[in-house]
């Protein structure tokens, strides 16, 4: 078992970030889907033509640098033609790049609308039981960060960090051929030691950028509840109260995010200086190249460019690295959702429910939420078709369990439930819950339109069927007494 997490979502943990990427990466290849793998490919071949063409910019800066070094014994369109060139290749570099961007965005914004719509609707398949037992607003927090992680995940290993190993390869490879063996392992010495650093370092921060999620998540879900509960706060003058149980989380954030802060400016200092070191140290050995005469000037010029080229999107391996682990972090917590075991399913080929009469029957129910609080014990009736039924008690009786268990949003611990003989765990939900109305206690009304509320139990219906809905409910006069009629918006909570 995963353990659990604040929020009551199970952490997969670390071990679990290449299964996260490896969903990710089947979404970025989606079967059937021609036209979105053709997009990959193009975009894949894009990328490398992009980094070869970036790589050989400081080449046709040396020779420039070269051609104006020797001037007296050089025509002035030599030293210009090259420099035009080395142009052109700077923004046919970047033209390509913004082109692989917008080729593959339509494949990576698919992919997040599926998972996100894949953990959406798993939600809406979990039980009762679960909803009730986590709190909204750090649930939808999690789908939030999850989803703006997956996004910042995708843009950055297909745009960033593909991208940056691909030019390291290339640059270490053209120094050799260019130069000499020493020039690239210089190089790749110095990129080594930054990527370790920086993710060794990135890593020890990870533990405060997780505090300040909790303490995102904890602020956020107290501020949704409060809010939600605007009416009941003012009734008990709480208004001081919630504003300190809000503090406390916005407290512990500061407090983490000013670590993070600083442990970032010490991250930013030690890769200036290992970046620095590197650069002096293949400048040095070029410098006594040229005055040993083995190097020109523009071969000088051409190994300050190919480093400085190559430590550009190497700056940004910290940060993307950071929010990377940041993102894999967020995911995961989204994918514990998916995790999450679906507490009331449908038997596998059960049939929908054939409503005859409408025989309602509790043969000998037992019930709880908790096994050491028993809700309903051997409870028996039955109600016929045409009769109408009440169920009386005291609060925490069990009467609301009642309809709960009677919509199948729990399954009983013994006895049945049998609408005209059929029992209820047999049927598909679907069918057993379109066959009964109910009118809950409280008013429920979605942050929406008139019409759309007054359809929700049926969105495909007519115009004509939802007035004449609201004539039997009689409101439609009041509706249309308003200034925008059925497409008022009735606001949050109704």
């Amino acid at each position: 078992m995963s353990p659990p997490a604040k929020d009551g979502v199970p952490k997969l943990g670390l071990s679990r970030s290449w299964a996260v990427l490896r969903v990710v990466g089947l979404h970025l290849w989606p079967k059937g889907e021609t036209g979105l793998r053709t997009r990959v490919v193009v975009a894949l071949g894009l990328l490398i033509v992009a980094k070869v063409t970036t790589v050989y910019v400081p080449v046709l800066y040396k020779h420039a640098v070269d051609a104006l070094d020797g001037l007296a014994t050089q025509a002035v369109a030599v030293p210009v033609a090259l420099i035009l060139a080395y142009g052109v290749a700077r923004i046919l570099a970047q033209a390509l790049g913004e082109l692989r961007d917008a080729l593959f965005a339509p494949v990576s914004q698919r992919a997040i609308r599926d998972i996100a719509l894949e953990v959406f609707r798993h939600l809406h398949a979990l039980s009762l039981r679960f909803h009730l037992e986590r709190q909204t607003g750090g649930l939808s927090r999690v789908i939030e960060r999850g989803t703006s992680g997956m996004e910042f995940l995708i843009r950055f290993t297909t745009f960033n960090i593909v991208p940056t190993l691909l030019e390291i390869v290339l640059v270490g490879a053209v120094l050799w051929s260019l130069y000499d063996w020493r020039f690239s392992a210089v190089t790749l010495a110095a990129v080594a030691g930054y990527v370790v650093f920086s993710i060794a370092l990135s890593e020890w921060r990870i533990k405060f950028v997780r505090r300040m999620n909790d303490a995102d998540t904890e602020a956020n879900t107290k501020a949704i509840d409060s809010l939600l509960n605007y009416e009941t706060v003012k009734y008990f003058g709480n208004e001081g109260h919630e504003g300190r149980r809000f503090d406390v989380s916005r407290r512990r954030y500061e407090q983490a995010a000013i670590r993070s802060s600083r442990t970032l400016s010490m991250l930013n200092v030690g890769q200036g200086a290992i970046i620095s070191c590197g650069l002096v140290a293949v400048m040095v050995m070029a410098g006594y190249g040229v005055r040993a005469g083995t190097m020109t000037l523009g071969d000088f010029v051409a190994v300050n460019a190919f480093l400085i080229q190559l430590y550009q999107p190497l700056s940004m391996l910290g940060f993307a690295y950071r929010e990377i682990r940041n993102a894999l972090v967020n995911m995961e917590n989204m994918f514990g959702l998916l995790a999450v075991k679906t507490e009331i399913a449908d038997k596998p080929g059960a049939p929908a429910l054939q409503v005859r009469g409408g025989d309602i029957v509790f043969d000998h129910v037992d019930f709880h939420y908790e096994k050491s609080r028993p809700i309903l014990h051997d409870v028996s009736f039955r109600v016929a078709p045409g009769d109408t039924v009440a169920i009386v008690g005291s609060s925490g009786a069990g009467k609301s369990t009642v309809s709960r268990i009677l919509f199948r949003f729990y399954d009983v611990a013994a006895g049945s439930v049998r609408i005209d003989g059929q029992d209820i765990r047999g049927v598909t939900q679907a069918s057993l819950r379109a066959a009964i109305g109910v009118v809950p206690q409280d008013t429920v009304l979605f942050n929406d339109t008139i019409y759309y509320n007054i359809a929700y139990g049926r969105p495909d219906c007519t115009r004509e069927e939802v007035e004449q809905a609201a004539r039997l409910a009689r409101i439609h006069d009041f509706v249309m007494a308003l200034p925008q009629g059925y497409e008022a918006t009735v606001g949050e909570r109704g």
